[in-house]
Formats: structure tokens, sequence, C-alpha cells
């Protein structure tokens, strides 16, 4: 056979079509692994997606749990352990169980930060936050109108505060366009790129500071990146700083928003309001809990307001040899607090001399306080109103705090944090006497001129209370964080904050929150 000059044999190509198989063959594997991968992910992302959502179910039973305990008059919280550090109470709180695995129990823990006297972070604790324990920004505008100066006053006692920030910070909360001495006012804000007004009204969360002249997050927040209230070990190696231990937490560790206490008494009664204009209806509320000589003592200080007594004055005489009480007339007098019946004088008109006076001495007075306190605090005041407006618990807020307040000195400061630590239980009955501010004029702490500087300022407890609910699973796959503000002066506490905190770090370890508790 004769083949042309150009042919060439061509081998047989042996193996081509496996090799071409096998590549397919990888191909594919590799193809089928990554959507195995790729499932395997969403599956797991919609498993967390899944338990995060089942989490903030279990934050929201936190709630209604906090609610219900706070419910519960004050014998029985304390006979339930209390609210400052109850872990039989708030930790690891089984809600229910999931019925695909009975070894995964969902709970929640309300947990709290821990501070020693002098507000530095001193771990966890499980309970809720009394408010009250913090300085309360929206009511400086309103103690300013009290007392002269004691906005600024109580600002200062902040660590690292300035006189230029707390008077931007006032500046930022009053209703005027008035520049304090350190102030700025819409002017300045408006000179900012991009320009904002300036507030001129209360704040709506504390986060709105960093919006005043000269806060930072630094000065709010301090380490506390997590913002869970506790310093963790992460975040002291980040003190490149060298923020003092009282700055560990920030601004946000003494200051609040909420705070407030009930003006009813211990009956769930509301207090007479001593400033009442009708004096017939006054008369009859005074008469429900005081005494004839009381509660005439109290209608003809309204009527001709205070005396100062002179050396020739005749002798004081009771209220009772008042015959006549004519409540149909306007008062001449308003109370600016209950103390203002204490040692105090007044007149009446002397039938038998018109020109001569009665002098009233009031039945309330500095030698007879452990007898007639209790029950002039407990059903008195000059507020209007079921609330009284955010005042500093005395019992357990820090030191930097009481030491701004108008009329406190460093020995009177001193007693305060060492006497508030004793748990009375003695037959003369000054337990009695620490169900109120005045315990301090009462023990001998202060004097009553003191004491009437301190009544706008303090409180022994107010009745809104926050709480950090982090509701988990015992795995600790999917966790959700709260932050709610609850309120106990209405007849079912309410919620007047909340602020969903899942999306920052959790900042507790399954160990803090608890597993296998109740196993």
């Amino acid at each position: 056979m004769n083949r042309p000059a150009n042919y060439r044999r061509q081998r047989p190509r042996r193996g081509s079509v496996l090799l071409i198989v096998l590549v397919s063959v990888v191909l594919m594997a590799l193809a089928a692994y990554t959507f195995t991968t790729m499932m395997l992910v969403e599956d797991e992302a919609s498993r967390l997606v899944s338990r995060q959502v089942q989490a903030k179910y279990l934050v929201d039973s936190g709630v209604d749990y906090a609610r219900l305990f706070l419910t519960n008059d004050y014998a029985t919280r304390q006979a339930k352990g209390g609210l400052w550090d109850n872990a039989l109470i708030f930790q690891a709180v089984v809600v229910g169980v999931d019925p695909s695995d009975p070894d995964l129990i969902g709970r929640f823990t309300i947990v709290a930060p821990s501070v020693d006297n002098e507000g530095n972070p001193e771990g966890f604790r499980y309970g809720l936050m009394d408010e009250s324990n913090k300085l309360n920004l929206n009511i400086l505008t309103f103690v300013e109108n009290q007392v002269a100066g004691s906005g600024r006053q109580l600002l200062m006692a902040l660590p690292n505060m300035t006189e230029d920030v707390a008077d931007a910070i006032l500046d930022w909360l009053d209703s005027d366009d008035d520049l304090r001495d350190y102030g700025c006012e819409a002017g300045y804000y408006q000179g900012l790129s991009p320009p904002y007004f300036c507030k001129n009204g209360p704040l709506d969360s504390l986060d709105e500071l960093l919006l005043i002249r000269g806060v930072t997050p630094e000065l709010l927040f301090g380490l506390d990146t997590n913002r869970n209230g506790i310093l963790d070990s992460h975040e002291m190696l980040d003190n490149i700083s060298g923020l003092e231990a009282d700055m560990y937490l920030g601004w946000a560790n003494y200051l609040t928003l909420y705070s407030k206490e009930s003006n009813l008494n211990n009956e769930g009664l509301v207090r007479v309001n001593l400033n009442n204009p009708d004096l017939q209806q006054l008369y009859t509320d005074l008469r429900a809990h005081y005494n004839e000589e009381w509660t005439r003592f109290i209608l003809q200080y309204r009527i001709k307001g205070p005396y100062t007594p002179r050396e020739d004055d005749p002798e004081p005489v009771p209220a009772t040899q008042v015959l006549e009480l004519d409540l149909d007339q306007e008062a001449q007098f308003t109370f600016s607090q209950v103390l203002d019946l204490v040692d105090a004088y007044t007149t009446a008109d002397n039938p038998d001399d018109p020109d001569q006076p009665l002098i009233l001495r009031s039945p309330i007075s500095t030698f007879n306080m452990p007898a007639s306190f209790p029950n002039l605090m407990a059903h008195a005041t000059t507020f209007a109103g079921n609330t009284i407006p955010g005042r500093l618990n005395i019992m357990q807020a820090p030191r930097r705090l009481l030491a701004g307040i108008p009329g406190m000195t460093d020995d009177v400061l001193e007693q305060i944090l060492t006497r508030r630590e004793f748990e009375l239980d003695d037959p003369y009955g000054l337990d009695i006497h620490r169900q109120h501010e005045t315990w301090l004029l009462v023990e001998g702490l202060v004097d009553l001129t003191t004491m009437r500087m301190m009544m706008p300022f303090v409180c022994v407890g107010g009745d809104v209370y926050s709480a950090e609910i982090v509701g988990y699973y015992d795995d600790g796959v999917g966790t959700s964080r709260a932050e709610v503000v609850m309120d106990t002066t209405l007849p079912i506490p309410g919620i007047l904050f909340w602020r969903d905190k899942s999306h920052v770090q959790a900042g507790y370890s399954l160990d803090v929150l608890g597993i296998d508790l109740v196993r």
C-alpha cells in the first residue's frame, strides 16, 4: 500500500477517556463537598439564629420573672433572699428543655456588677440594681431650683469631672438658652460639622451624653467595651490610658435617668400632702393619721406661717388651745419639706388679748424624735403625686456620689459608710428609723440644720430597678442579653426602658451564668 509522504502513523491514545472521567469525578466530588460544607454552615447558621431567637424569649421570661418578684412587699423579698445578691433566685433559672435533646436546657440569669463603697468594680452578683444608687441626671435642673448650685456640685463629685463639662451638661438639660459660667448652648453645637441643636430638655439615654461638649466614650464608659458593667480581664489589658479604679466603668457606673421613689405609705395609701390648698380636706387627711394637736398645729402653721420666738414672749401653748380654726381662708405658708415642722413655732389669734397672739410650739421636736419621726415620715409629704423624683440612696450609693450632696462633710460621710452596714435589731426600735433618711438625724450623725439641707437629695432606697438579663442554653450556643429598667411605683411593675444588647460581646462565661445547678 502506498502512503502519502507526509503520512505519520498515529499511536493509539490509551487512558485519555479515563483521565477525563477521573477529572470529572474529582470536580464533582469537590462540588459535592463544597455544597455539603455550605449546607452544614447554613444549617449551623440557621441553628444559631434559631437559638438566638429562642434565647430572646428566655430573656422575656426573665423580665416577667423579675417583675413578678418585685410585686412582693419588702418583707417577702427579704425572706426570699433579697434583691442585692441572691443566686438562689436569680441565677440559672430553668425555663424549658429542648424536646429533641433532654440534656439541653434553656435558662436565664439576672446578673449585676458588684461595686465597693468607692464605686470600684468588685466582680459579679446575682440580682437587681436600685437606680437610686446612682445620680439621676434628669432631676438636676429640678434640684437646682431648690438649692442654687446643687446640680453642678453633684456632678463635680464624679471622678474626672470638670466645671466646663458639668456646666455643658446642665446647659444641655435646662430649658433656657442662658449660658452658664463654663457651659455652652445652641451656638456652639450649631457651629459643629455637622451642626445639631442643644437638647434643652431631659436625656432619653445615657448615650446621648456623647453629644455634649467634652464628654468622650472613655469618660462615659471607661474600659467597659462590652457594656456589662463589669471589668473583664481583656478590658483591663487595654488600660493603656492608666485610668484610676473609680473610672474603670466610666461615668455610666454612677449615672441614671430613671430613679424615683413611691410617695405612698406602707399601706399603699397616698401620703398627706402638707401643702394641700384645700384646708378642709387637709384637716380630714391629717386626722386620719395624727392626733388633734398635730393636726391643729400643722393647719395653723399653714395659715399663719413660721414665727421666731422672742425672750419676752409668753410661754407657748399647745395647739389644742386654738379653739377656732378658720379653714375657709387661703393658706399663707407652703412647706418646703416635712422637717419644717420640727422645732417650729407659729401664732394664733388670742380671743382674750387681740394685741398678744398665742405662741404655738410644734409637738414634733428634736427632743421626741424617736417617738414622733416614724409617724411623721410615714404619712406626711410635701410632694404632690404618687412619686418623688430620684434622690440618692444613702444606704448603697458609692462614696463618690454621697460626697457631692449639699451639707455632706467627710466626717458624716465616714459615719454613713460605717453605720449603714449594721443590721439593727434592738428593743428601742431604731430599725424603724432606718426606713427613712432622717435616721441620720435620729442617730446623731447630723444636726437638724444639716438634715434639712440634705433632705431634697437623699433617700434610703428607691422603687425603680434595672436588670441585666441573659438568656442562654447549657451548651453556650446562641445567647441573648437585654438591659431592662422596671418601675415598681405602679400597681404592676412596668418597664421604663428596654435595650437589646445581644449584638454586644456576651461578657459572661457559662461558669458565671450557671449550668447544671438543678440536676
